[in-house]
């Protein structure tokens, strides 16, 4: 039987923001890699909805560098990506957590890698009174996330698509 891990995303510096659960496909000490499928329900406190997910992900969540990955499939191919920038996750009592920073790297099918959300980035900033330290951060993390996707590290290289034939 697969372990159900709950994932709930945060704003700045501990406010529910929206929350869903998967199957652990693979632990290290670098990263939690879950298995999300079709039908799982995403609750959005920020929205204070509910939402049915029409699609299968898996998804990569960092505990040393400040991203998470969700990488839709269909079969054993990716047909998307979605980033967070983020603080590094944490794992605790088969749950995820992690500080997301707005600021999102995103690859829609048939289309090329984009920054967006970077008015919500600024936005939130004020909001939830960013400190400098954690705005340079962000925008850091977000270069190093477009560093690995153009040099193909892992999350974005084969060894994802490696993992999909196991679960």
């Amino acid at each position: 039987m697969k372990q159900t891990i709950q994932i709930q995303a945060l704003k700045y510096p501990d406010i529910p923001h929206y929350e869903w659960e998967g199957e652990l496909v693979k632990q290290t000490s670098e990263y939690i890699i879950v298995l999300c499928k079709q039908g799982r329900k995403l609750k959005h406190y920020t929205r204070n909805q509910t939402f049915i997910m029409d699609n299968t992900s898996i998804e990569v969540f960092s505990l040393k560098e400040g991203f998470t990955a969700a990488m839709e499939i269909e079969g054993e191919q990716i047909t998307s990506y979605y980033c967070n920038v983020a603080l590094p996750s944490e794992f605790e009592n088969n749950q995820i957590r992690f500080i997301d920073l707005d600021l999102d790297l995103i690859k829609k099918r048939q289309e090329d890698w984009q920054v967006v959300d970077e008015d919500e980035f600024e936005e939130n900033s004020v909001k939830y009174h960013y400190t400098p330290e954690l705005k340079k951060r962000a925008l850091h993390e977000l270069e190093e996330l477009k560093r690995k996707v153009a040099s193909k590290e892992f999350p974005f290289n084969s060894g994802v698509i490696k993992l999909l034939s196991t679960v």
